[in-house]
């Protein structure tokens, strides 16, 4: 299992962000494993949310577990707890490699170049660079969406729209845009 990186966690909470790399032909008996740890998660002290970014179907090996908790002395007590030892050495063997996470506060994890022990950009920075990214895919991704669904015969409905030009609109911004947009704007945002 891995270490801990040494950062700062706020007092207001703290988020880990776990990846798991599983093969094609064992997503199942992952997903089905996820189906067990899933609720005692949800029912460890101080859970807030918990977020499972899965894998394109057919196309990736990874899954994202982003889990929130309102202490980092709780996510600590979970990611360490006997239950999660116990119920990650089960899913050992479907993974490709090991069972990786980081601890990060807020939306940090999006600032902060992989593997690094770097200071955090300010937050006046993040806030700039996340709106920008936003703001655009907020104005493009529905004008592309709503009609592929209409054409894919998907009922005209708002919240339905909405569902999903949000989920587009998430993986484009933690996969595509802010990786290269980060890099992209690197020395001014560290400065």
């Amino acid at each position: 299992m891995s270490d801990y990186p040494s950062q700062t966690i706020t007092k207001s909470g703290a988020s880990v962000v776990i990846t798991h790399r599983v093969s094609i032909e064992k997503q199942a008996q992952y997903e089905e494993w996820l189906t067990e740890i899933g609720p005692i998660a949800k029912a460890s002290e101080g859970l807030l949310d918990l977020q499972i970014v899965r894998p394109v179907r057919g196309l990736s090996e990874t899954y994202s577990i982003i889990i929130r908790y309102d202490s980092e002395q709780n996510l600590r007590n979970w990611m360490e707890s006997d239950v999660r030892n116990r119920l990650i050495a089960k899913v050992q063997g479907l993974l490709i490699g090991k069972d990786e996470y980081r601890i990060q506060s807020g939306l940090d994890f999006w600032f902060m170049p992989e593997g690094a022990k770097a200071h955090i950009p300010v937050r006046w920075k993040q806030f700039l660079i996340t709106w920008s990214a936003i703001y655009p895919l907020v104005l493009g991704v529905p004008l592309v969406m709503v009609p592929l669904l209409r054409w894919l015969r998907f009922p005209d409905n708002h919240y339905l729209d909405v569902l999903f030009a949000t989920a587009i609109i998430v993986f484009l911004m933690v996969y595509v845009v802010m990786p290269r947009y980060t890099k992209l704007v690197r020395s001014w945002l560290f400065r």
